[in-house]
């Protein structure tokens, strides 16, 4: 691997735009200074007028550019990698809605596959099972008759089939089992985000008690608070956890955006696309695992019933709208893409911010927080002439 030197830019560091080089070699970061340009062993990239910021994490992604995660080939995901680099996504975890059995083993062992092989893309970071331990009431686009009650030795099954790469699993907090459940696999290093859901606050708040770390999209697919009744949307508002938020405008209004991020703190809430294979695509007919998708205006809706059906949101788009919405600086709302899902992964000692000895994972912005570039390892895997996204 080449070494790489990205110079002239203004780089993010602890919160702030400072004018530094960025040294690179191996992979990772080993200096931010203003070194000698003239590095003979370096490829050089000129980050004039740009600003430098960590890589994208999307914790929460169902597909982009054509590609459905629960029917997608090891080829389809590698193209998917390249497509979420052209939006600033640096890592991301590939989301399974909920299946059939043969079906989800199949899914896993495509992604397992397309994390063993050389990809030029986003790094697929690990896998998020959306179920099948939900509720029914609040199934959303998930087919009924497939969720189940919390069932450790299925998820051990799943596990097994994935050698250990599921690192994220939604469950309801009201189904059989699931307190007994979040205890047990969340002690095993699994991170456990509970949702699709109307569990009442005392449930949601044991869940949590038991390792529950994360509520999956927030507000959406969930009881709501009520005064006398708070639910698990107060439970999660209250509790130390981490609040997924999807910033497009269509799932939650500009204000409970901002309302949730003054009420969990801006350390507390990550920005999730929840994006289905409509994602960088035109409006028209698209699949979500076994569920058909009709997209009007960019907003998808399940053709049976007309339930909301993942989101068209991309990583580059959702940091405008933040900025937009908020009326906060990129300083501030980066933390929501970045830091913030490296610090729920646990793996925010190598990833989520720009730091010596942390991998060189970087998205160059321009003046209008498009993307120009982005570094993924060390290496350029996206450089856009024309700065249409």
């Amino acid at each position: 691997m080449e070494d790489l030197l990205i110079e002239n830019g203004e780089v993010l560091v602890d919160g702030r735009f400072e004018k530094v080089n960025i040294l690179v070699k191996n992979g990772k970061i080993t200096s931010l200074a203003r070194i000698d340009s003239d590095c003979k062993t370096c490829n050089v990239l000129n980050a004039s007028d740009k600003k430098i910021v960590p890589g994208f994490i999307d914790i929460h992604t169902h597909g982009g550019y054509g590609v459905d995660v629960n029917n997608a080939t090891t080829a389809d995901l590698l193209k998917l990698s390249r497509f979420f680099a052209a939006q600033g996504t640096t890592g991301w975890l590939a989301s399974i809605v909920t299946d059939t059995y043969e079906q989800t083993t199949w899914c896993i062992g495509q992604i397992r596959q397309a994390m063993e092989e050389a990809n030029d893309g986003a790094q697929i970071l690990g896998i998020h099972l959306e179920g099948p331990f939900l509720s029914s009431d609040y199934k959303g686009s998930m087919q009924g008759a497939l969720l189940r009650k919390a069932d450790s030795s299925l998820f051990d099954n799943y596990q097994k089939a994935a050698k250990g790469l599921i690192k994220y699993i939604t469950v309801s907090p009201e189904v059989d089992g699931a307190p007994e459940f979040i205890k047990e696999v969340s002690g095993r290093g699994v991170i456990v985000s509970i949702g699709h859901s109307g569990a009442d606050y005392d449930t949601a708040r044991h869940c949590i008690r038991n390792g529950a770390a994360s509520a999956t999209h927030t507000f959406n697919a969930m009881s709501l608070l009520h005064h006398h009744s708070p639910g698990i949307c107060g439970a999660v508002l209250e509790m130390d956890v981490f609040c997924e938020a999807i910033c497009d405008g269509i799932h939650l209004h500009p204000g409970i955006i901002r309302l949730l991020l003054k009420t969990k703190g801006i350390d507390k809430v990550i920005a999730v696309t929840d994006s289905i294979m409509a994602a960088g695509m035109p409006d028209g007919l698209y699949n979500l695992g076994a569920s058909s998708v009709k997209v009007t205006g960019g907003d998808a809706k399940l053709i049976s019933d007309g339930t909301r059906a993942g989101s068209t949101l991309t990583t580059s788009v959702a940091l405008r709208n933040l900025v937009d919405y908020t009326g906060r600086n990129l300083e501030e709302v980066i933390m929501l893409l970045t830091a913030n899902p490296a610090s729920l992964l646990r793996i925010d000692s190598h990833k989520g911010s720009v730091m010596v000895g942390k991998d060189a994972d970087f998205v160059l912005l321009d003046e209008f927080l498009r993307i120009d570039t982005t570094v993924v390892g060390g290496r350029v895997v996206f450089e856009n002439k024309t700065l249409i996204n």
